[in-house]
């Protein structure tokens, strides 16, 4: 009887996984020194350019008022330089937020209608007209502002047609007034609420704006149920960005205003180049900036866009 030799066991032919050696400490220290390596230009930048330039222009706003020049004056912590600018430089403060905040006002109004129409109804037109919305800033800003100037002088077409149309009388005129003012601003900054809006405005889904048509909502009932809150980013980022230059400009109020309606910049231009008040000068603006940043914290929390800062 014969008997069959029996196969061999089948040895595994495939090569097993070397188990991968643990990650080493350096590789991991390297890995997070990689982001304060690449944040440590901006760091820089802003050390440089911005705490900087702060920490000398609060310093200024506490010399001793009495210095003849900038190099007569002395550290002599006089806090009371902030009242002597609250007191003496009120109306330029105020005129200056009030200016601010109506441009602003304007800008979002234009600007929400212009960004919207670019966003859903322009269609293979839409990156033209963005085109031309940053056109303005080829141009240089004084260019611009000099333009209205033209535009709304004593015997332009703009006041010709108002006095024709017996809105403004034979003797009114725009220049040197707040109309002017505020006009120029409104145009000057509108690029900084479009561009922001455009962007929120763009994201939206538009099968969203018509489920809200579905559900029996008429158009401006889905614009403030729908539209308007998801584009609330952009309105707030806009705002922010339109505000904050608009209150701190001096050439439009310069150029197209007249004394009554000077603005805060132009009064520290003033002290600090002309009168050499540079105590009064660095009080007033750090009072500018500590309003602006009051303010901007009060209006971002009040929008529920907390995340934006």
């Amino acid at each position: 009887m014969t008997s069959t030799a029996q196969p061999p066991p089948l040895v595994d032919a495939l090569p097993t996984a070397e188990a991968e050696p643990p990650e080493q400490g350096g590789s991991r220290r390297r890995g997070g020194l990689t982001g304060y390596l690449l944040l440590l230009p901006a760091t820089l930048w802003l050390l440089l350019f911005f705490v900087v330039p702060f920490y000398s222009l609060v310093a200024t706003s506490l010399f001793d008022p009495s210095g003849s020049d900038f190099r007569g004056y002395e550290m002599t912590w006089e806090f009371g330089n902030y009242v002597d600018a609250v007191r003496d430089y009120w109306q330029p403060l105020l005129r200056s937020l009030w200016y601010g905040g109506l441009a602003t006002l304007f800008c979002l109004v234009l600007g929400y209608v212009l960004a919207y129409a670019i966003a859903f109804k322009a269609g293979r037109w839409k990156n033209l007209l963005l085109v031309l919305v940053v056109a303005p800033f080829f141009t240089s800003f004084l260019v611009r502002t000099l333009s209205w100037k033209l535009i709304l002088a004593d015997d332009g077409f703009v006041v010709e047609t108002l006095q024709f149309l017996h809105l403004l009388g034979d003797d009114g005129r725009l220049l040197a007034t707040p109309v002017a003012v505020v006009a120029g601003l409104t145009y000057n900054f509108l690029p900084f609420m479009v561009l922001p809006l455009y962007a929120s405005l763009e994201k939206i889904d538009p099968r969203l704006i018509e489920a809200s048509g579905d559900l029996y909502a008429n158009p401006f009932v889905g614009f403030f149920k729908v539209t308007w809150p998801l584009s609330l980013p952009g309105v707030v980022s806009g705002t922010l960005l339109t505000f904050i230059p608009a209150a701190g400009d001096f050439i439009n109020a310069q150029l197209l205003g007249s004394p009554n309606q000077r603005m805060v910049g132009g009064v520290v231009q003033s002290l600090f180049t002309d009168a050499n008040d540079y105590p009064a000068a660095g009080a007033l603006s750090v009072i500018m900036m500590g309003g602006i940043l009051m303010m901007v914290l009060v209006y971002v929390r009040r929008a529920g866009t907390e995340d934006l800062l």
